[in-house]
């Protein structure tokens, strides 16, 4: 099967499977770890507001989880949750992501989180294709990995 130039540069999910083994899971899981301290964080916002941010709950949580997601993407090609999960993100170039990417994915993964079935396909891509790569990821050429 031909390969566009750019997925050359990324780990061969048939000769270099170590690469891209239980991503899909770690993910996942990963998910729910940032999923909880994004609610933390919500919580102690919404606390230091003396409670007026029990009010705005689902603005405040899709700010802070918009932030943390592009901070922590661009400050190590991961969030805490895959830090924690030993995985992290490449571009299609193989390199870590910078601030421009992290941006970009952020912004498709909370656009395909606000449609369930979006979202739902994005699952059944990671689950079904050679790199477990969601929609985000095949539209910004996008991997997850093993760390090193």
């Amino acid at each position: 099967m031909f390969a566009p130039p750019d997925l050359l540069r990324l780990p061969d999910p048939v000769t270099q499977a170590e690469f891209y083994s239980g991503t899909v899971a770690k993910r996942a899981f990963s998910w729910v770890i940032d999923v909880l301290i994004v609610g933390l964080m919500t919580g102690v916002v919404a606390v230091l507001t003396l409670g007026v941010g029990f009010f705005f709950l689902p603005v405040i949580y899709v700010v802070i989880s918009f932030l943390y997601r592009v901070v922590t993407l661009a400050g190590g090609s991961a969030t805490l949750g895959m830090r924690v999960m030993n995985i992290e993100f490449l571009t299609r170039n193989g390199e870590r992501f910078d601030l421009s990417h992290a941006l970009l994915h952020t912004i498709g993964y909370t656009l395909s989180i606000g449609t369930m079935l979006v979202q739902l396909l994005s699952i059944a891509l990671m689950m079904m294709s050679a790199r477990g790569q969601g929609l985000t990821d095949h539209v910004l050429g996008t991997v997850v990995i093993n760390r090193a």
